[in-house]
């Protein structure tokens, strides 16, 4: 059974577009006529740039080749330009690429791809979501108050939620990392006590920042920050440097948790070297799910765990929990609840007060509404994700806005 045919699909999710500007879905097909889903979250370049990547990648590496060697194809594209290191553009389109075989190859066994990757470990998968606005909260002034915070903390829990991630840090900026104002700290403070006040012991703070802090930046804030318990501290330095997150790791008795800007073992590898106590590959761009599967062994020899991170579309969640499914050191994994998520796998996933069971169906356990996707084609031009141009500033309080919310 070879790989015979690709398909690329450009989507972009109605307002709010939480999860993203675009999602870029691969649909692969076998020469016995079986079809396969992946999602590449690459965001280096936009979307009419990565199509022609994810076309060569395959093309060049993949096409004709038996759907389960997907060590052989790997090692193609990691190596095979003069390269062997880690590249994010070229593994992000590898990793959609790769997810699509794995889907391919669950449904020829009729099985999920958990029971490809050593069986179910978990019966279900702990979740948690981002602070989303509600109905009734403003925008933008939700992403700086902390009592909106809180109440959106309360129905998450109220609805089985143990674990809520927020961000009130301020922006995050090109200029690499920076100290952060006292309006950030005091900011970041009150909304870990509001919503440590509203939740009590019935939910984990997830404390995110997206690489905007110096060491020295980041253990400020976590000093602020540590009275309320997080269960970890997001990224809080740059990617490029995971000496300095060492550093903060030392410092603080908060666990360090990255990964969303990482790819392949290599990079995951020094991230546990210097610190990292909970790793969160996203695995459209980390190497795909059996790269993501040999990042968890690497985590769990280190005594760390792993947290599968989303934002991105549905199909790139369904490769989550699969891998979730499968590994004894999962910690958590995030999810995006969205009518337009929930609609182009036609409900094939969804949290059960918390938790989501263990996939059934065969391959990813999904059923994507090619249909929609294409009804829905990206015609902006921002990348999925973009960091502020602007310094950070010191004279006022500076809103982070929720990612790359789509326009209203």
């Amino acid at each position: 059974m070879r790989l015979a045919d690709l398909d690329v699909i450009v989507t972009a999710p109605p307002a709010p577009g939480w999860g993203g500007r675009y999602w870029i879905l691969v649909k692969v097909t076998s020469d016995t006529g079986i079809t396969g889903w992946g999602e590449c979250y690459a965001s280096s370049v936009g979307p009419a740039a990565m199509e022609p990547v994810i076309r060569d990648v395959f093309e060049r590496h993949m096409a004709g080749q038996q759907v389960w060697d997907i060590e052989t194809m790997f090692r193609r594209v990691y190596s095979s330009g003069f390269t062997q290191r880690p590249d994010l553009t070229v593994m992000g389109a590898f990793s959609g690429l790769e997810m699509a075989c794995w889907d391919i190859l669950g449904k020829h066994r009729d099985c999920p791809v958990w029971a490809l990757l050593g069986g179910k470990m978990n019966a279900r998968v702990r979740a948690y979501s981002y602070l989303y606005p509600m109905k009734h909260h403003t925008l933008p002034a939700f992403w700086g108050d902390a009592d909106m915070a809180a109440e959106a903390a309360v129905d998450l829990v109220d609805r089985g939620y143990t674990a809520v991630k927020f961000d009130p840090a301020g922006p995050y900026t090109m200029r690499g990392g920076h100290h952060p104002s006292r309006y950030d700290i005091e900011t970041s403070v009150q909304f870990c006590a509001a919503v440590r006040q509203a939740v009590g012991p019935r939910a984990d703070l997830l404390f995110g920042t997206h690489g905007q802090f110096n060491p020295g930046g980041a253990i400020r804030m976590a000093k602020a920050i540590e009275p309320y318990d997080p269960l970890w501290f997001e990224e809080p330095v740059p990617p490029d440097a995971p000496e300095a997150m060492a550093k903060v790791a030392r410092a603080t008795s908060i666990p360090v948790a990255t990964g969303e800007r990482l790819t392949t073992r290599a990079e995951f590898q020094a991230a546990l070297t210097n610190g990292a106590a909970i790793l969160q590959p996203a695995l459209g761009r980390a190497g795909g799910i059996w790269e993501a599967k040999k990042i968890s062994i690497l985590a769990e020899a280190a005594g760390a765990q792993m947290a599968p991170h989303l934002y991105a579309g549905p199909i790139e969640w369904a490769a989550n929990i699969q891998l979730a499914v499968s590994i004894p050191n999962l910690l958590l994994a995030e999810t995006i609840e969205t009518p337009f998520h929930d609609a182009l796998i036609k409900g094939a996933i969804r949290v059960d007060d918390g938790y989501i069971p263990a996939p059934t169906a065969p391959g990813l356990g999904i059923d994507v509404d090619e249909d929609l996707a294409r009804a829905h084609p990206y015609t902006d031009t921002g990348l999925h994700l973009e960091m502020q141009d602007e310094p950070p500033c010191y004279d006022a309080p500076q809103l982070f806005e929720g990612g790359a919310p789509g326009k209203t």
